[in-house]
């Protein structure tokens, strides 16, 4: 990333000499304090544009609760927090400038850890957990990304509170609320409260994937992945080597049973080097680099029989059986996809985490399911022997808010998965995903609260719309449905589009990751009193006439308000 020189001076003490990294929710400056004459990182904080002033002050707020927070926390595995600076009431958060790079990128590029290596970066950060949660701190986003190794060797933990809670207050459409989904603790991802085991768990999560190159959960999109976390069994801890012991303790299921953090530290204690000892050599001829690199799924090829010269051609079925759909013939095919550009620069701590769970957080133009390369299996059969179950749920934005529960019906083994939006211009919204087991089948459940009187569906639409590039969203169509009783203040509408995505390995895009990804979208916008309900079921394009009539028609209307 080329520099961008500046000398703006802040707080009158704080010169911001250039740009360590971006992202959605602010940019990392090396800046100079000409007080104590030191450098240190200030990262400022973004308020998005269109962000509703009382929105705006909120995220203010939290930046510096969470500071006056992480300020308690001392600790030689810790990055540190000096400051917090305001320039026009906008949070500037000053924090100590560790040359270093991450525990993620020094694995992608060198290769798994060895067993010294893995012992002193599990002893660090438990190190840091423990100093954190006496504190009452818990972290909630422990990954590799997050942790640090710096140029003289020393490991430290990044992102306490500061980004994750600013980005969980300012969440994108698409982000998912829970940290890193290949890291973060099953109950977590089932939707259950976060306490300090969710961390240790997190930890066992990096430990095995600085072990071993590879996230203990590789899923081909976000839900996917979750649906692995919350249902499947933890990784086999014994490619992991010496630190197998370790890695199994931290990731039990039942978090009364994860290894404590003491027991990390006395396990890993007799791998540790001598003191001195060079742990991370940066002399490649003393630590090559080994580049992890998996072939894409190729698809076998069809062998089909041979025919006979002689066979006779069928007789003409003559007309087709049904009315061809207007409206899906309007929406055209996509032919051409703007490759997705992923910038990251990793500095203090790990700015906007991509799969900011994450990736956060920023998922926009990411599918959440799977790729046609991996084949999308037979469209749910909902028979006598296999039925919809009525599912409850609750689109609360807080705890005991009225007028959120609903029920929907379902498969009766489909996961559900609980989101918040901060939908940029909009009011923010909760999301309920209900996903089929193989993950191509998706349908949410979308509640706007208070969103009459000062808002349309018009807006709702464009919101969408606004979230997709040009060549990535087709053929939307918009007709009257039935309304919810009681009716809003304006009529519902059953909304259709197409959306094409380009292909990810690994969270990047790449010609090796297989087709684009294709997706028929139909959804109920539903105003119901003050509020606005969005029904959708999303489906693979390969699959539209079959999945508008088996599921979209036959799950929509089953949806229900309570109360």
């Amino acid at each position: 990333m080329a520099r961008v020189e500046t000398e703006r001076l802040i707080a009158g003490r704080y010169r911001l000499r250039h740009v360590l990294g971006r992202g959605s929710m602010g940019t990392v400056w090396a800046a100079h304090d000409e007080v104590l004459r030191r450098d240190v990182a200030v990262k400022e904080v973004l308020v998005p544009p269109g962000m509703p002033a009382t929105e705006a002050d909120v995220l203010r707020e939290r930046t510096l609760r969470e500071a006056r927070s992480v300020a308690q926390l001392t600790h030689p595995n810790v990055v540190t927090l000096y400051d917090v600076a305001q320039v026009d009431g906008d949070p500037y958060v000053v924090m100590e400038l560790v040359p270093s790079e991450s525990l993620a990128d020094l694995v992608r590029q060198r290769g798994p850890l060895d067993a010294a290596q893995g012992a002193v970066v599990a002893d660090a950060v438990a190190a840091a957990l423990e100093a954190a949660h006496r504190a009452g701190i818990t972290h909630r986003d422990v990954k590799p990304g997050n942790v640090l190794v710096a140029d003289d060797g020393r490991v430290k933990l990044t992102d306490f509170g500061i980004a994750r809670n600013v980005a969980e207050a300012t969440l994108t459409g698409r982000g998912i609320a829970l940290g890193t989904p290949a890291f973060i603790a099953p109950e977590v991802a089932a939707g259950g409260a976060v306490s300090q085991a969710a961390d240790q768990w997190s930890l066992g999560a990096t430990l095995f994937a600085a072990m071993t190159g590879r996230q203990p959960y590789e899923g081909t999109n976000v839900m996917q992945t979750v649906n692995q976390v919350i249902n499947g069994d933890p990784p086999p801890a014994a490619v992991c080597g010496a630190l197998a012991p370790v890695v199994a303790g931290l990731m039990s299921k039942d978090p009364a049973d994860r290894m404590s953090l003491a027991d990390v530290r006395r396990t890993v204690h007799p791998l540790l080097p001598e003191p001195g000892a060079e742990v991370f050599p940066a002399d490649a001829e003393t630590r090559p680099v080994v580049r992890i690199v998996r072939p894409p799924m190729v698809e076998p090829p069809m062998v089909k029989p041979p025919i006979p010269p002689d066979t006779p051609l069928a007789a003409d079925p003559g007309p087709l059986p049904f009315a061809t759909d207007a409206r899906t013939q309007e929406i055209p095919r996509a032919t051409t996809l703007t490759a997705l550009v992923t910038a990251a620069a990793l500095v203090l701590f790990a700015i906007g985490g991509g799969a900011g769970f994450v990736l956060t957080r920023t998922l926009a133009g990411a599918s959440l399911l799977p790729p046609p390369s991996v084949g999308a299996p037979p469209l749910p059969a909902f028979t006598d022997e296999a039925p919809l179950r009525v599912t409850s749920a609750a689109a609360a934005t807080a705890n005991g808010e009225q007028g959120a529960e609903f029920t929907i019906e379902v498969g009766a083994d489909w996961t559900s998965f609980l989101e918040q939006r901060a939908n940029k211009g909009l009011v923010p919204s909760t999301v309920v995903h209900l996903v089929e087991p193989t993950g191509a089948y998706e349908v949410t459940v979308q509640r706007f609260a208070d969103y009459y009187p000062k808002r349309t569906a018009d807006e709702y639409i464009s919101l969408v719309r606004s979230r997709w590039a040009e060549d990535q969203y087709f053929g939307e169509a918009t007709d009257v449905t039935d309304p919810l009783d009681p009716p809003g203040p304006e009529n519902p509408v059953q909304y259709s589009y197409r959306t094409v995505e380009k292909a990810t390995v690994l969270g990047r895009a790449s010609d090796n990751a297989g087709p684009d990804l294709r997706r028929s979208r139909y959804s109920r916008v539903l105003p119901r009193g003050a509020d606005l309900w969005v029904v959708e079921v999303v489906f693979p394009t390969e699959q539209e006439e079959m999945g508008r009539n088996r599921l979209f028609n036959t799950i929509a209307p089953t949806f229900t308000v309570i109360g």
